[in-house]
């Protein structure tokens, strides 16, 4: 289980450190891809892999699925820990994320997360206004 909220920059060569705290639950390779809410979402192999597997499963003859599903794998990139703990990320799912040079990495239940630290900031106030009712109108999932 991932948790956490972590605070670390990009440097020139596009290379952002993986917390100690969540390197050993990603292993040694995973995968990173263009995530919801205008954030990254990094995925172990393994859970990437049943992700795919459950993507395999949705109709091709919907639209909206192929355009998930391509958006999703399009994007994809795996992604391996150098000796200091760095991934390298591409470009493109920089600027997926709208990320420049400061970010915050969080431990999202089953995967982690990079955010732009200007987006985060921004989805946490706005997260954090609704909390409660958000908590209340899920109730029957959380008993």
């Amino acid at each position: 289980m991932f948790m956490g909220e972590y605070r670390h920059s990009l440097d020139a060569k596009n290379r952002l450190i993986v917390p100690a705290k969540l390197r050993d639950e990603l292993g040694s390779s995973f995968v990173v891809t263009k995530g919801l809410d205008g954030c990254l979402a990094v995925y172990t192999q393994e859970r990437w892999l049943a992700m795919l597997a459950k993507l395999n499963q949705i109709p091709s003859t919907k639209k909206e699925a192929r355009s998930y599903v391509r958006s999703l794998t399009s994007k994809a990139l795996e992604c391996t820990l150098d000796n200091q703990g760095r991934i390298q990320l591409s470009s493109y799912l920089i600027a997926a994320a709208a990320i420049e040079k400061a970010c915050v990495i969080i431990g999202a239940s089953d995967h982690v997360e990079i955010w732009s630290e200007a987006r985060w900031t921004e989805y946490e106030e706005q997260a954090d206004e609704s909390f409660e009712m958000v908590a209340e109108s899920l109730t029957e999932f959380l008993q």
